[in-house]
This record gives structure tokens, C-alpha cells and sequence, in this order.
């Protein structure tokens, strides 16, 4: 069988006792997910795809792993299930790395250009495409995909997913501006260019108005937004129905990028550049 046959049998047996064939499949699907060859979702002509046995192979990794002690340096153990292990990283992988505590974890895809700043966390299933910054405190949650050129700002939490295995990862697309200190979740996506301003919220279930064209973003039957194009996001809010005087948060996209915008997101190009 090919290797998502595998794992698709390994997730639907669910073995009390795992054998040391079934570990290599497991170890050969890591290794498939950090060179970035699988990755949870992945766009289609169609749109955004989630691969569901990309999920399945990371449950089956938390299902068939056992507490064990990781050793970092000669002062600190981590205490983990054995098949969840900290990513290790080389010179020749071209990611910068600054020092202060930042982790990833092995099954994560992490392009050749990132630049990762600490603290940071990456979980696994996460793809980080070239050329982004993760910034101080930023959190990758589990099986979100990252574009190229992105930044991450600091303390922004992309939130991860696993269950439902359907259930869509949050996607940030191409040379899209995360501000500090907001929050992505539950399978939205931030489409090529977007910029989210500091302190933003989105999750599945938040209505965000787009004051350009004067009505609410549409959104599919049980799907999260999307976040259009160039589209400039910020905190706001809406009359709360039924209780005059009150009001409820809302995001607000309150223009499409232009450059004014260019120049208020330009990047930090040193703390880019990895080091040749």
C-alpha cells in the first residue's frame, strides 16, 4: 500500500498494541510532512482542499505514542509522547533561528528563507512557506498553512486543528500582514495580501462587515469566512439586535490595500535574511 493507504488503515484499526512496521509508516509520514511533499491542505483550482489523512496520520501519532523523556542541552528535558519529538534543524536548512526559547514540532514544514523570532511555537502539521517572519510570542497552531512573504506579528495566535478530521485548517495566503496580538482561528482564511490589524479577532463565527461595499462578508453554509484579497481588517463593532445602546465586536474591513498600505507594512528585510 502506499503511505496514505497505511495511514488510513492504521486510523481506522486503531490497535491496542502498535508494531515496529506500523511505527516506520508513522516515521516514514513525518518525514513526508517536514520536507512539505504532504501537507494538510493544500489549494486546488477549486479552492482550498483539506487532505483528511494528513490529519489522520498526526491522531494516529498521539495514539501510538508513549511517555517519554526528550533531553535538550545538558539543563532542561521536555515530557512528551515519543512520536511527538522537537524538531531539529541544520545550517543547511536556511531557517534563522534567533535564540530565546523558540520550538517546533517534527512534522511541521518549515521553508527555507523563515525567519523565527522568540518565543515561538510551531505544532505539528503547520507549513510555513518562504520568506516569513514568525515573530516574539507568535503561536503556529496545528496543521495551519502559512504562505510566502507573510508576517506573523508579535503574540498572534494562528489557531491549530485536528478534529473534525473535515474541519479546515486556518490558511494565510502570500504577503498577507498579521498585526500583534490578534487572533486566527477555526478554519478562516486570510487570502494573498490581506492585512489584519493589531488586536483582531476572527473565528468561524465572526460576521465582519466590509464598510467598502457597505454589507457583511458572505460566508457558505458551515464554513468559516474567507477574508478577501488586499482587504484591511480592523476591530469594530455592531448595534447588538434587541438591546439598544449596546453594541457587540465586529471586524470591519475598512479599505482595500493600496500604497499607503504598501508602505505601512513594509517588512523587515534584515531580520528576514538568513545568513548564507
Amino acid at each position: 500500500m502506499i503511505l496514505h493507504e497505511q495511514i488510513i488503515a492504521l486510523y481506522e484499526a486503531k490497535p491496542e498494541i502498535y508494531t515496529q512496521a506500523d511505527r516506520q509508516v508513522y516515521s516514514d509520514f513525518i518525514d513526508a510532512l517536514n520536507t512539505g511533499s504532504i501537507r494538510a491542505a493544500e489549494k486546488t483550482t477549486q479552492g482550498w482542499q483539506v487532505n483528511e489523512w494528513v490529519k489522520m496520520g498526526i491522531l494516529v501519532g498521539f495514539r501510538m505514542g508513549v511517555p517519554a523523556e526528550t533531553r535538550w542541552g545538558a539543563e532542561k528535558s521536555f515530557f512528551d509522547k515519543d512520536t511527538l519529538s522537537e524538531k531539529r534543524f541544520q545550517m543547511q536548512d536556511g531557517i534563522r533561528i534567533v535564540p530565546g526559547g523558540s520550538s517546533a514540532r517534527n512534522g511541521c514544514y518549515i521553508a527555507s528563507g523563515v525567519a523565527i523570532m522568540p518565543p515561538s511555537f510551531i505544532n505539528i502539521g503547520s507549513y510555513i512557506d518562504s520568506g516569513t517572519l514568525i515573530d516574539s510570542h507568535a503561536l503556529i497552531g496545528s496543521c495551519a498553512q502559512i504562505g510566502k512573504h507573510v508576517h506573523i506579528s508579535a503574540g498572534a495566535q494562528i489557531g491549530g486543528v485536528l478534529e473534525p478530521i473535515g474541519n479546515r485548517p486556518v490558511i494565510i495566503e502570500d504577503d498577507a500582514f498579521i498585526g500583534g496580538n490578534t487572533g486566527i482561528y477555526e478554519g478562516v482564511i486570510i487570502m494573498n495580501k490581506a492585512v489584519i490589524a493589531p488586536g483582531t479577532i476572527l473565528t468561524a463565527a465572526t460576521p465582519v462587515f466590509d464598510a467598502v461595499k457597505g454589507d457583511y462578508l458572505p460566508k457558505e453554509p458551515g464554513q468559516p469566512v474567507t477574508i478577501p484579497s488586499r482587504a484591511v481588517v480592523v476591530s469594530g463593532s455592531r448595534p447588538l439586535r434587541g438591546f439598544a445602546g449596546y453594541s457587540i465586536y465586529c471586524p470591519i474591513i475598512i479599505k482595500y490595500r493600496d500604497d499607503k498600505t504598501e508602505q505601512s507594512v513594509i517588512l523587515e528585510q534584515d531580520l528576514r535574511d538568513v545568513i548564507d
